[in-house]
Parts: C-alpha cells; sequence; structure tokens
C-alpha cells in the first residue's frame, strides 16, 4: 500500500550535538569574563577582508549574558530538531547555512561588527519552517507549525526596529534557510503514499472505480445468472442406519 519511507530515530547525536554547540558559547564567554577579553573585533566587519573570518567566528561570540541566553535555547530546540528530523542532511544543512547567512551579512550588512548566533538560528527556522511544508510529510508539517508557533514572532527583527540589532544577519539566515529548504531534496522523509497515490496506478483496473459511470454515478454490480439445474442430474442417495441385532423391538409394557 506504501512506498518505503525513512523512519526518524533517536540518536546521541541529536542531543549530544546541539548541546556541544550551546557549550561552546557558553565557554567561550565565561572566557572573555574571566580573561578579560573582547571577541567583538572577530564579528562579522561587512565589504572588508579582515572582515571575513566573521564569517566562522561570529556565531560564537555575544555581547553579553542576556544576548547569549536569548540564543541559547533557540539553539538547542531548533538545531536537535534538525539532527532528528534531518539526520542525513543536518550537518550539510547547518555548515552551508552558517556560512552563506555570514557571507551574505558581510555583503549586505551595514558598517559594524556583527556578532551572534541569531542568523543561525534563523536560518535554522527558516528551513525547518519551509521544508516541512515542502515534504507534505505529516510528521514534517507538525514540526513546522510547531516552530512557527515558538518563534514566529522573531519575523519582526528581520526589519531595521532596533539598531543595536543585527537585522541584517537575521534577514540573511532566513533567506539561506529557505534556499536550502529548496535545494537539499535527498534523504528527507517522503509522505506515506496509498497505492492510488503512486506512479503505478492504473484506474482503469481499479475494481471499485469500475463501479461509476462517467458522470460518477455508482453503479451496482449486476447479480449473478441465476444456475439452471437439469433434474435428470439429481441423484437422491439414501443413507440407513442397521438396526442393532441384540436390541429387541419394543413392546407394549415398555411403551
Amino acid at each position: 500500500m506504501k512506498d518505503k519511507t525513512e523512519e526518524f530515530q533517536f540518536t546521541t547525536g541529536v542531543i549530544g550535538y546541539p548541546i556541544a554547540f550551546v557549550l561552546v558559547l557558553w565557554i567561550v564567554f565565561w572566557f572573555e569574563i574571566r580573561f578579560n577579553f573582547d571577541f567583538n573585533h572577530l564579528g562579522v566587519l561587512p565589504r572588508t577582508i579582515v572582515g571575513l573570518r566573521g564569517v566562522v567566528f561570529s556565531p560564537f561570540i555575544h555581547a553579553d549574558l542576556s544576548h547569549l541566553w536569548n540564543n541559547t535555547l533557540p539553539v538547542l530546540i531548533l538545531s536537535a530538531s534538525l539532527f532528528y528530523f534531518y539526520a542525513q542532511q543536518a550537518w550539510k544543512v547547518l555548515w552551508i547555512g552558517v556560512l552563506c547567512t555570514g557571507v551574505l551579512t558581510w555583503l549586505f550588512g551595514r558598517t559594524a561588527h556583527h556578532i551572534g548566533a541569531s542568523g543561525v538560528i534563523y536560518m535554522l527556522f527558516g528551513f525547518l519552517f519551509f521544508k516541512g511544508i515542502l515534504t507534505k510529510h505529516f510528521r514534517l508539517i507538525a514540526v513546522s507549525l510547531i516552530v512557527v508557533f515558538i518563534y514566529g514572532s522573531m519575523i519582526w527583527y528581520i526589519a531595521p526596529i532596533d539598531p543595536k540589532i543585527s537585522w541584517e544577519g537575521h534577514l540573511s539566515g532566513l533567506l539561506t534557510g529557505i534556499v536550502l529548504a529548496f535545494v537539499f531534496k535527498k534523504g528527507i522523509a517522503q509522505p506515506t503514499l496509498y497505492h492510488w497515490e503512486t506512479e503505478e496506478y492504473d484506474p482503469e483496473e481499479d475494481a471499485f472505480l469500475q463501479h461509476f459511470d462517467e458522470e460518477g454515478n455508482f453503479v451496482p454490480s449486476p447479480p449473478p445468472p441465476e444456475e439452471i439445474t437439469d433434474i435428470s442430474d439429481i441423484a437422491i442417495v439414501y443413507d440407513y442406519k442397521e438396526q442393532p441385532k441384540n436390541i429387541s423391538p419394543p413392546t407394549d409394557e415398555e411403551e
């Protein structure tokens, strides 16, 4: 009845990789505080050669504790969703998404150091939402709806509503995620197909559809023809049961 689908499997990497990424973010921030370093200059500085290093380093740098905390849970939840529901393409989506988000920010961002993992968060948001809709898989569509329900309000921050927020990085991440949702097609769980949804299905050979005429009216099957039996073919067989000899017939008294 169905085409084979890829099963979603829980592995240690589903939780392990997101936790490791979040730990790196916190360790980098702790290192800055503990040893009085400032890594903000390693962020993306648009349209400068030295600013290209921020494409790799900027997701790990945060301005303050509030900035880091606001990015921690979305990174943890969205990346775990990526590794669970799109296991075969997760690393490609993550690495290509990070690089493309950083490059777009470098190309179109204003002259300032753009730091933080929020661009990656918007990339994951865009990919998970649009990819789930495109696959038409009911579980992945459910993931899309959950993602937009929890983080849908982030859409406001792709506009320049706050000069302290890198809306260019947010917009770059969202656009990157949308493009990746259309690009990656292999290794994605496919929706379950019934027999009449497959390419091999021929409606003319469907016994059920043959009960309908061209106008869609139901036409019941004609009753089977009555079988005419020749009486000469009927054989009557009598089966007699012999009475045991040691049993005498009943007398009037016994009756």
